[in-house]
């Protein structure tokens, strides 16, 4: 693939952000993006917020602003296909700090991509970005947010954000990208009809599929960071305070030992971080985007979950699943398999196979996924999935409760690998988050009803 990169590189040396375009539809905004590969093909990607029948001025700059920088973001799903070395923007400016911030973003956030493609290459070099707007003034408006936006991605992660924040129901509203019959059916058991529902219309352009079917470069891309600048400017048309997201601490670990490279690197700490620092500098107003569920891992989330039956024949979480319209369990896939683990000291056997639809501990094809989901093997699987130690604290708690009648897969774990019982994940709380005092509050009382 280093060859391919290297051809792509040289054949398209440029890609332009040429602009980008707002509509007012009066229930909802369209923005649009003009992008183009020089020499090879444009894309004219579009995303449709709801806002019901909010007053929102368009022409505004500070909004327009917010509007070019889903742009900066959405631009990566484009670039990857050729990675060409100078990328030009035409929409708006950019300082040299805000260059930085990016490039770092654009890098990190396409690690695997760049991973899994074989690609060797600095993040200075990844891409050179030139700005060919100058310097606008952006008046900053007074804003003064209330309540709660809660990304909810279908799951068990959102769930247990949106049951921790029960009490605030009247200042929240739920946030989804793409709505499904499955993500809209989670906030409802949640007990959030459609007016509290902002729905969220995000489409590639067809151009993008079509240099994918022709094996131009592809791969992972960071979409949290999508969700994080899009539902910022949702906030801020709804005029909320805090956007709530539901990464775990988990989300911290690299896929691949002694590196940076995270499938999940847009959910991490450090971009959490990174994005307050860069919207508290560049935007400047009272929006503050943090994870309500840091503290705590996937360990913990799902003794949470656990105690949550509303949403356990609801919630999905696989990928594979989620591309035909039931958004079934798949049964074959790593994400399927880690929820499987890390319920299964809670909800095994009976409440899990029914679930699932069947039980995967005794599913010999998986035992390579499970190796790997237990951290023997090279690399974690490219997913969404929690640490190591915790998959194991999980398996090791599973077997305990059982006892000799083990299924095939820990079957398998107990007679090669020693239990694992000492760390206690449940009892852990990580210190490094943003949480405001009340949600640590909140948070802290919900594990205390679990956990002696």
């Amino acid at each position: 693939m280093q060859s391919k990169f290297l051809e792509y590189r040289k054949n398209y040396p440029t890609f332009i952000y040429h602009s980008f375009d707002i509509v007012d539809l009066g229930k909802s905004i369209r923005l649009s993006f003009d992008y183009e590969i020089s020499g090879l093909t444009s894309f004219r990607p579009w995303i449709e917020i709801n806002k019901d029948d909010r007053d929102v001025d368009v022409n505004d700059s500070f909004f327009r602003y917010l509007v070019f920088h889903i742009g900066l973001i959405e631009l990566v799903s484009y670039f990857k296909c050729t990675c060409s070395p100078n990328v030009i923007i035409e929409a708006g400016y950019l300082s040299e700090e805000q260059i930085s911030w990016f490039k770092k973003l654009y890098y990190y956030g396409l690690g695997e991509f760049l991973y899994l493609n074989h690609i060797d290459i600095s993040e200075d070099d990844l891409m050179n970005i030139q700005c060919a707007s100058f310097p606008q003034t952006i008046s900053i408006p007074h804003y003064q947010g209330v309540g709660n936006l809660i990304p909810i991605g279908g799951g068990k992660d959102s769930l247990v954000s949106l049951e921790l924040l029960k009490d605030y129901y009247k200042d929240n509203h739920c946030f989804i990208i793409n709505p499904k019959p499955v993500t809209t059916s989670c906030a409802e058991a949640g007990g959030y009809q459609s007016d509290r529902i902002i729905g969220v219309k995000r489409i590639i352009d067809k151009n993008l599929i079509d240099l994918n079917q022709r094996g131009f470069l592809n791969g992972h891309t960071p979409f949290s960071a999508v969700v994080a600048f899009l539902s910022y400017l949702t906030a801020y048309i709804y005029g909320k305070k805090y956007i709530v997201l539901s990464n775990e601490a988990s989300a911290n670990e690299a896929t691949v030992l002694d590196t940076k490279i995270n499938h999940q690197y847009s959910k991490t700490y450090e971009f959490e971080n990174d994005f307050n620092c860069y919207t508290q500098k560049f935007f400047g107003i009272d929006i503050h985007y943090f994870s309500l569920l840091r503290p705590l891992s996937e360990f913990q989330i799902a003794l949470l979950f656990s105690h949550y039956p509303k949403y356990h024949f609801i919630f999905r979480s696989c990928n594979v699943g989620s591309k035909n319209e039931k958004w079934e369990w798949c049964c074959h896939c790593p994400k399927c398999l880690f929820v499987y683990i890390i319920l299964s000291p809670f909800l095994y056997p009976d409440k899990l196979v029914s679930i699932f639809g069947e039980d995967l501990y005794s599913n010999k094809e998986l035992l390579p996924i499970f190796l790997e989901l237990l951290g023997y093997s090279e690399t974690k699987p490219f997913e969404c999935v929690g640490t190591y130690g915790e998959a194991r604290y999980a398996v090791s708690l599973t077997i305990q409760k059982l006892g000799d009648q083990l299924p095939y897969l820990l079957s398998y774990y107990k007679e090669h690998y020693p239990l694992e019982l000492s760390t206690h994940f449940e009892r852990e709380f990580n210190t490094e988050h943003n949480l405001p005092k009340e949600f640590e509050e909140i948070l802290r009382k919900e594990l205390s009803h679990y956990v002696s």
